[in-house]
């Protein structure tokens, strides 16, 4: 099930489009995500039409509402045909399980379903200071972790660095997809749990979400061949 997951933070169909025609003579057309500028610009198009080039795609909405809003908004995103989308934890165990159940199609088939723990932009000291929140943070992410695993879903976004204490919760088979990666000889830009493609793997990811190492380098192709190689060994 490992792999690398491309997020593709572009703000509009023709930047994107441009992007993956670099990767047209691939053998191996990289896994997308597509986040909330590309989505909102784009619309549900734009899903439809990179999914018809032979990608698979992660629609990274985060979607907190109450249940019954989640639920019928998931009915909708489900007959886009993605691999994989995901809501916030922190919206509770009831409403996890709307979002699955709404995820969910007649025939009993549905795109993987993971939860947002923490965003890798979030420190202890500003989720003390902001959110309120006075356990260590990785004590609040194995929580996290479990409530979405009672409400039955695969797995959860966090970071690379708590990816263990994930598995070590809920088991070898409960999905950690990890943002935060870098090249070490990157810079970290905005965020500040990160590590590298071959740490992540070491510690325990199954999908690793590389941005701007690859889309904003010389030649993402190269860069993209470089962190597969280094993550899938």
């Amino acid at each position: 099930m490992r792999d690398v997951i491309v997020a593709c933070d572009f703000s509009s169909a023709e930047q994107v489009l441009s992007f993956l025609d670099k990767f047209a003579a691939c053998p191996r057309k990289p896994f997308v995500k597509i986040g909330m500028e590309l989505y909102y610009a784009a619309g549900p198009q734009i899903v439809r039409e990179i999914k018809a080039r032979g990608h698979k795609i992660f629609l990274d909405l985060k979607l907190h509402d109450i249940p019954n809003t989640v639920r019928k908004t998931m009915q909708v995103l489900s007959a886009l045909d993605v691999d994989m989308t995901n809501v916030h934890a922190a919206g509770t165990i009831e409403m996890m399980k709307a979002a699955l159940e709404g995820l969910t199609r007649e025939d009993g088939s549905r795109p993987l379903l993971i939860a947002v723990t923490q965003l890798t932009s979030t420190s202890q000291e500003r989720m003390e200071k902001d959110l309120l929140i006075k356990e260590p943070i990785g004590d609040v992410i194995a929580h996290y972790a479990a409530n979405a695993q009672e409400a039955g879903l695969d797995g959860v976004v966090c970071s690379p660095l708590e990816a263990s204490i994930v598995k070590e919760r809920c088991g070898k088979d409960f999905v950690a997809v990890t943002p935060g990666i870098r090249f070490a000889d990157a810079a970290a830009d905005d965020q500040v749990r990160i590590t590298t493609p071959a740490r992540a793997r070491e510690i325990g990811s199954d999908f690793i979400v590389v941005g701007r190492p690859v889309t904003a380098a010389a030649d993402p192709v190269a860069a993209y061949q470089r962190c597969v190689a280094e993550f899938l060994g």
